[in-house]
């Protein structure tokens, strides 16, 4: 019983430790500091000292390597909250002497998505002195998990002490150049504005995040499930003679819905590009603009439909199936590449999802079966009329009579 209880401490003494390792610290082993901030993403924090009087900033950055082979970095964007155009500090291990080295680059667009090698240049800000050490000491070895310290000293803009600071993390580094970080949520939040001399600091993450989650919503609602709900009315419902026209009110209705919840998610997906400089979804964006424009010329194909006696109907009849149902097999994948940007692959909002459209699918499949059926019935029974094997019912001989 004692060594239970004994057993039981030592848990509780590391949990406690690991729970106040995870606040930030002003004292390293080779400066103290005077304040210090958890940043809201990926465990790191920073700790500075800035100087009134000459504008100086001292900064150090915690991070965490998440490969033997990666890097850990972060940055200042003199423009605005993002990740192009920052200027930044790569920490990494020298591929020539395995030693923990820091360098400067430029996120500028040219190395956006990886389309040229991210190369290290001077940074065009004033970086007095820059260095990185690997918690544990000269010792210590780069690999997954590893703690480290970036530091700098930086001369700021006199009177302006509010900066956009980005950090972020690596899997691997290709000579002395980084590649991509992960794409992740946290990866891709992992910005707020400092104010240096107050120490207040606004993450950028919550405002895109909630629009994230908004635009998610809406385009499943309307692109992944009322849009097909709409095709499945006008299929299954157009030959129930007992509804009249309803079943066409009922999928121009539908449809309308669908269109319109998916419009305002695509005004709110433009906004977030427009909120994300550096982030691009190539496949998502595409599939997201076609969707659009094939709902739109289907809304407009409502205006100019002909009559049943126009000659021209069965042209527009075709027309509107292709590009209907193309939206709808667009609109279902394009909502599963959304899942895979905002990396929901296995949560419960996808499973939510996918058991809606598996029990529309299901749906379809039975109608399908007893469309069929009925098909085939009907198509047996005037075989076996025209061969005489049954005869006319009475209440249609009546009427010729």
């Amino acid at each position: 019983m004692l060594r239970r209880h004994l057993l039981l401490l030592l848990l509780l003494f590391s949990f406690v430790s690991v729970a106040l390792s995870a606040h930030c610290t002003t004292v390293t082993a080779t400066k103290t500091f005077q304040k210090c901030m958890n940043l809201p993403t990926q465990q790191a924090s920073i700790a500075w000292t800035f100087h009134t009087h000459n504008a100086t900033l001292d900064l150090v950055f915690f991070g965490n390597f998440i490969s033997p082979s990666g890097w850990v970095g972060w940055g200042i964007n003199p423009s605005s909250p993002g990740m192009t155009g920052a200027r930044v500090l790569i920490a990494f291990s020298d591929p020539n002497s395995g030693q923990i080295i820091t360098l400067p680059y430029i996120l500028d667009p040219t190395v956006k998505l990886q389309r040229s090698p991210l190369l290290s240049r001077p940074l065009d800000i004033r970086l007095l002195s820059s260095s990185a050490a690997l918690y544990g000491g000269k010792m210590a070895t780069v690999h997954n998990g590893a703690a480290v310290q970036i530091y700098a000293t930086l001369k700021l803009t006199p009177n302006k002490t509010k900066i956009h600071f980005i950090w972020n993390r690596g899997l691997y580094v290709q000579g002395y150049s980084p590649t991509i970080h992960p794409t992740t949520s946290d990866d891709l939040s992992s910005i707020a504005t400092l104010d240096v001399a107050s120490g207040t600091a606004a993450s950028q993450s919550g405002g895109i995040e909630t629009l994230r989650v908004i635009h998610g919503i809406l385009n499943a609602v309307s692109w992944g499930l009322l849009l097909p709900i709409g095709a499945v009315t006008a299929r299954y419902l157009r030959n129930v003679q007992a509804l009249g026209p309803a079943w066409f009110y009922a999928h121009a209705g539908v449809q309308l819905a669908g269109f319109a919840l998916g419009t305002i998610g695509f005004v709110i997906g433009i906004r977030l590009g427009e909120l994300s400089p550096g982030v691009e979804y190539s496949l998502h964006r595409k599939l997201g603009i076609a969707v659009f424009t094939l709902g739109g010329l289907q809304t407009l194909a409502l205006l100019f439909r002909p009559k049943t006696t126009n000659k021209f109907r069965k042209y527009w009849k075709s027309y509107h199936h292709f590009v209907g149902y193309a939206c709808v097999v667009m609109g279902v994948v394009n909502v599963f590449q959304g899942f895979e940007a905002m990396a929901e692959s296995g949560s419960y909002a996808k499973l939510a999802y996918c058991l809606g459209l598996s029990t529309l699918v299901g749906v379809c499949v039975a109608l399908e079966v007893n469309s069929w059926v009925v098909f085939c019935r009907k198509s047996q029974e005037e075989k076996m009329r025209r061969e005489g094997l049954i005869g006319v019912s009475e209440k249609e001989s009546g009427s010729y009579s």
